[in-house]
């Protein structure tokens, strides 16, 4: 696509987003700094409730274990979720909150994802060569 369509439709986007935000009471220009168009501004779109994210995670098995160290102050943000009634434990709360996270940044993940399979393959080839180089561990004995 050429650079100059990418960057209309990215305005026009951009513009239905403030438009709509705008309806909605919030003026996108005074919440941000400098020019909007010219800016590597990145819009997230989240829905109002996260009541299908808490139905979701309510079906799906949650049978691995993470720990995880966190302050305090993150501590009382998932202490007040599980106050709300909304959420029924802390590790409920953490694991909505690392599924909507990872959810914003599912193209990144999906780079490095990629770039994984790619180091996988590579050891692949490595282990292939050197097992036609030197043979195989039982062979050497």
């Amino acid at each position: 696509m050429a650079k100059s369509t990418k960057r209309t439709k990215q305005t026009t986007l951009l513009d239905q987003i403030a438009e709509q935000l705008r309806q909605q009471g919030i003026d996108l220009e005074s919440l941000c700094c400098g020019d909007l168009e010219g800016s590597r501004l990145k819009v997230v779109c989240v829905a109002p409730t996260l009541r299908d994210s808490v139905a979701e995670l309510g079906r799906a098995a949650r049978d691995q274990v993470v720990m995880v160290r966190l302050d305090e102050a993150t501590t009382r943000k998932l202490d007040a979720w599980v106050e709300t009634g909304a959420l029924r434990s802390r590790s409920q709360a953490a694991a909505l909150f690392i599924q909507e996270g990872l959810a914003v940044r599912d193209r990144e993940l999906a780079a490095l994802e990629e770039a994984i399979r790619g180091v996988d393959q590579a050891k692949q080839r490595l282990r292939a060569k050197a097992k036609e180089v030197l043979g195989t561990a039982e062979e050497a004995e």
